[in-house]
């Protein structure tokens, strides 16, 4: 767009594109689009305004739409007001901030054990890799509270099910990176996965509660596969059976009870000392290396070197689905929802049908979409999984305001045979390569996705782009990110054809011009997204650490990562929450009465450039949040949040 903007440097390895295809990026079609606008509404702003205003995304006329602005009037829903609390300040406090008449309960921070019984949290990371995995795991993400009992107990009583992405290994072990050990890769294991714990409310106070339920899915839990891409498919064949899950970024659940753990960088884990091997093709389009993310696993267990063992990374890259009331259930990783780095699965009906959306976070990659084949009832009754039978799509974004879901399937368009696809199971395998060859629209770091309960409009996070040749954006660079907003044909989740616009331009106007916030609602990278049962959109916030509050980087004014409510109705623009120094906010879910609400804490105290880095030495430099203890460490956790009075949070 206008190229105001300036360049602010990332090193986050998700800004980094593996996608060598030469299909349209987002940003090319975003800014054919607003120059459009702009040629029609008379300028930039306006453009943007006239984005804002098609609430329905095409389906609703600007004209008896309302633009969204900060600064409007509270919005109106069903005669009251969407967003009733007052919004708290940016901070770069080493505190958990929430609005007047709230208050936050730190409950289940990393090393707490599943079951009350469990072995205890040691302050100096000593823990063996045998107590992290009955302990809660490090970095929390995506989650959901399962209720246990109808009506009023489900709110009192429930499993809290919650991914724990990855392991800062400076706060893991007591003694740092230094040397890789195999014990040091087992407790690495032990600290990844998800988390099953059951929790119940005491008077205003949530506890963690005995439970057979409780119990951790980690990196060396047995697992299966299921859908196209069985167990014994040759590209699974590896040393051993198939164990765990990895790098559980965000999550969804089904209707008939079960919890969607997604699996995204899970390449960072893999890699090799041997100089002879090189990536082939399709493993470099998945961004594996010789060197990984820099977790050296390889150097102490075999399972994780690239030469020795090629197919293992073949594992993983998948949609996990966990029966969360049932702990003799294994994992199964349904492949029919294709193998990418999957941000979340978002799960919802069309007319019986499943229809499970995915974001591939890394810039340059797809939005996907699944449709299930019939019923989902029906498949359940002749004992088939309705994640294993179905269509998976990918987006094609149109700078006329319109865009196609593009079927991934062996022997349509380009998948053939005749063009080096095997089967639907390769396909599958090779998703990103499929998505390539049929022409998908590159985007900038598609991340969680969230269905309006109010409409079904479809709404995804496009956290930011690091400006490389095409920028993903409609603006280049675009260090903020941005939301963007599509209706499915006739409202049908199932459609093949959609129309969008886009939501939001997040930003600082002091350093931006094209942004659609204010001073007062300012924010950056939008992440995590999610709507609760009232049409309230809670949105999540990930600036890089080596961005965050730098001004330098234009986030002087953001600090903090934080959390927003949003009415799409009318744009306006809360900060909620504000989090911990060098913490993401990702994770949220609300009791069924939405009288609690859990949000996620993660990484605090992780390497930043404004605040420092910890070391074995002090494990404190950046944050000690939440414990504040002299000789602890900061540790991720779950926070349940109410209010005073006993009322529906954001009401």
């Amino acid at each position: 767009m206008s190229g105001q903007l300036p360049v602010f440097p990332e090193i986050d390895p998700d800004d980094v594109s593996s996608n060598p295809s030469g299909n349209r990026t987002f940003g090319e079609v975003a800014a054919r689009r607003l120059s459009r606008r702009d040629a029609l509404l008379g300028g930039t702003a306006a453009a943007a305004a006239g984005f804002l205003a098609a609430a329905g995304a095409g389906t609703a006329s600007a004209a008896t739409a309302t633009a969204a602005a900060p600064a409007a009037a509270p919005a109106r829903h069903g005669g009251r007001g969407l967003l009733g609390f007052t919004p708290v300040p940016t901070s770069t406090d080493d505190a958990l901030t929430v609005p007047d008449g709230y208050v936050a309960q730190v409950l289940i921070p990393w090393g707490t054990p599943v079951r009350p019984s469990g072995p205890a949290w040691r302050p100096d990371a000593g823990n063996t890799a045998e107590e992290q995995a009955q302990q809660v795991g490090m970095n929390h993400d995506g989650m959901h509270y399962f209720p246990l009992g109808r009506g009023s107990e489900g709110s009192r009583r429930g499993l809290l099910v919650l991914n724990h992405e990855y392991i800062d290994q400076e706060l893991l072990f007591p003694d740092g990176p230094a040397e890789m050990t195999p014990e040091k890769v087992a407790k690495a294991l032990a600290a990844h996965g998800v988390s099953v714990v059951e929790i119940e409310r005491r008077g205003d106070t949530w506890r963690v509660a005995e439970s057979r339920r409780a119990r951790r899915i980690t990196g060396s839990t047995p697992v299966t596969f299921s859908g196209p891409v069985r167990a014994d498919h040759p590209a699974l064949r590896a040393d051993g059976p198939p164990l765990g899950t990895l790098n559980n970024c965000s999550n969804g659940w089904t209707p008939w009870g079960t919890y969607l753990t997604c699996e995204e960088n899970w390449n960072n884990y893999f890699g090799t000392t041997d100089p002879d091997w090189q990536p082939t093709p399709s493993q470099a389009r998945y961004g594996v290396s010789r060197s990984g993310g820099g977790f050296r696993w390889h150097l102490a267990d075999p399972r994780f070197d690239l030469a020795a063992n090629p197919n293992e990374i073949n594992r993983f890259g998948w949609v996990v689905e966990i029966d969360p009331e049932n702990p003799q259930a294994k994992p199964v990783k349904r492949t029919a929802l294709g193998r990418v780095k999957h941000e979340g699965c978002t799960v919802t009906e069309s007319r019986g049908r499943i229809v499970a959306y995915t974001g591939d976070d890394q810039d340059g990659d797809y939005i996907y979409k699944f449709v299930g084949q019939g019923n989902w009832r029906v498949q359940r009754a002749l004992g088939r999984s309705p994640l294993d039978h179905g269509t998976l799509y990918v987006a094609r974004f149109d700078d006329d305001g319109t865009g196609t879901w593009l079927p991934l399937e062996h022997g349509r368009g380009p998948l053939t045979r005749a063009n080096g696809w095997a089967d639907q199971a390769d396909v599958l395998l090779r998703t990103r390569e499929a998505a390539d060859a049929v022409g998908a629209t590159r985007m900038d770091r598609p991340e969680w996705i969230s269905v309006n309960p109010d409409n079904q409009d479809v709404y995804c996070t496009l956290t930011n782009g690091s400006g490389w040749d095409s920028a993903v954006s409609p603006r280049r660079p675009n260090p903020y990110g941005h939301i963007v907003r599509w209706t499915e044909h006739r409202r049908d989740n199932a459609a093949t054809t959609f129309e969008w616009d886009l939501f939001l331009l997040a930003g600082d106007p002091a350093h931006d011009p094209e942004t659609t916030l204010d001073e007062r609602d300012v924010f950056g990278s939008p992440d995590g997204l999610a709507f609760d049962a009232d049409g309230r959109l809670w949105i999540q916030t990930d600036v890089s650490n080596s961005t965050q509050n730098l001004p330098e980087r234009g986030h002087e004014n953001i600090g903090n990562n934080q959390m927003l409510a949003a009415d799409p109705r009318t744009g306006e623009i809360r900060r909620f929450l504000t989090g911990p120094r060098g913490a993401e906010i990702s994770g949220i879910t609300f009791t069924p009465d939405r009288r609690t609400m859990f949000v996620n804490v993660q990484h605090p105290g992780e390497a930043t450039t404004a605040w420092g880095t910890p070391s074995p030495d002090d494990p404190r430099a950046v944050s000690n949040w939440p414990d504040f203890a002299p000789d602890g460490r900061p540790r991720s956790a779950t926070v349940a949040v109410r209010r005073r009075d006993g009322g529906v949070i954001g009401a």
